[in-house]
C-alpha cells in the first residue's frame, strides 16, 4: 500500500544476512529463489502504510518489521506448495521451491526464512528497544498458534472446518499482524489496527478464492481450481461466486471504516480502496457475476 522500493530494499538487506559466506550454495539460492521477485507485497505494504499513517518515526523499525511480515509469508508459500499440501508446481509464474530445488531443500528453506524474519526484527529493533516486545509479540501472534497461518495451515488437517475460523487464521492473522507491527513501530497503540488487518487479509482470502474458482492461472501466476481438487474451504464454493464477490466489498468496507483516528487516515483510506479495485479487477468480477 505504498511503493515497493522501500520494501524491496529492506528485503535485500534481511537476505545478505542468510546468504552470508558459510550459507550452502544451493540453500542460499532455494531463499533467493523463496522471496524474489516478490507479489504484490500486499502485507509489508500494509505495514508500512499504517506506520506512515501513525507517524512512522522510526523508518528503520518499520522497514525491519515490513521485511519480517514478507519474509514470513514466503515461508508460508514454500511450506504451502510442499507435496504434502498443495502440491504445486508454480508460484508466481515460475517453479515452486520444491519444484526447482527438491522438497528437503524447500523444507530447510522455509525454516531458515522464519528464523530470518526473527532476525530481522531484531536487528531493526535496536533502533528502538523499547518497541522489540511488542513486534515480537504481534508478530508472534501472528504466525504460530492458536490463531496465526500455523493454525490455518493445520485446520486444513481437521475433518471440520469454520470457513471463517479457517480464513481468520490462514490469512487474516499476518494481516492484522501486519497492521500491529506497523502501528507499534511508529510507537502507537497495534489494537485497533489489528481489525482493518484482519478484516483486509479476509477481504483477500475472498479474492483468492475467487480466483481459484474462475481466474486465470497465466494472470494468476499459480494454478487455479486447487481448493475443488483438494476439498478445502472457499467462500466462492459456500457462497457462490456472486456472494462472494459481494463479501469481499462488504469486508473493505469494514476495513476502511475501522481505520483508528489517525493523521494519515485519508490516505491509507484512498489507498485501501486503490488496492481493493487490484483485488478483484473488472473482467474477474464480470466473470464473477
Amino acid at each position: 500500500m505504498v511503493g515497493t522500493a522501500r520494501i524491496e530494499h529492506a528485503l535485500a538487506d534481511a537476505l545478505a544476512l542468510g546468504e552470508a559466506a558459510g550459507c550452502p550454495p544451493r540453500l542460499a539460492m532455494a531463499l533467493r529463489h523463496a522471496v524474489f521477485p516478490g507479489g504484490a507485497r500486499v502485507r509489508p505494504r500494509l505495514c508500512l502504510a499504517v506506520a506512515h499513517a501513525c507517524g512512522d518515526d522510526r523508518p528503520a523499525v518499520s522497514d525491519a518489521a515490513a521485511a519480517s511480515i514478507e519474509l514470513l509469508h514466503c515461508a508460508s508459500l514454500v511450506h504451502d506448495d510442499l507435496p504434502c499440501f498443495d502440491d504445486a508446481a508454480v508460484r508466481r509464474g515460475r517453479p515452486s521451491v520444491h519444484k526447482a530445488f527438491g522438497e528437503r531443500l524447500a523444507v530447510l528453506a522455509g525454516d531458515a526464512l522464519i528464523v530470518l524474519a526473527f532476525q530481522t526484527l531484531a536487528r531493526g529493533g535496536v533502533h528502538a528497544p523499547e518497541r522489540l516486545p511488542g513486534l515480537l509479540a504481534q508478530v508472534c501472534q501472528a504466525v504460530g498458534a492458536p490463531s496465526g497461518i500455523v493454525a490455518g495451515q493445520a485446520w486444513e488437517c481437521e475433518a471440520l472446518i469454520r470457513l471463517d475460523e479457517y480464513q481468520r487464521a490462514k490469512t487474516g492473522s499476518l494481516f492484522a499482524g501486519a497492521a500491529a507491527v506497523g502501528a507499534v513501530a511508529a510507537g502507537a497503540d497495534p489494537e485497533g489496527w489489528r481489525t482493518v488487518g484482519e478484516r483486509l487479509g479476509e477481504a483477500y482470502q475472498v479474492a483468492d478464492d475467487i480466483g481459484d474458482a474462475a481466474g486465470d492461472p497465466q494472470q494468476l501466476g499459480k494454478p487455479v481450481g486447487r481448493d475443488a481438487a483438494l476439498g478445502r474451504p472457499s467462500a466462492a464454493r459456500e457462497l457462490g461466486l456472486a456472494g462472494a464477490v459481494s463479501k469481499l466489498k462488504q469486508l473493505v468496507a469494514d476495513a476502511i471504516e475501522s481505520i483508528p483516528p489517525c493523521r494519515g487516515g485519508p490516505e491509507l483510506r484512498a489507498l485501501i480502496l486503490q488496492e481493493a479495485s487490484r483485488l478483484l479487477p473488472e473482467e474477474l468480477a464480470r466473470r464473477a457475476a
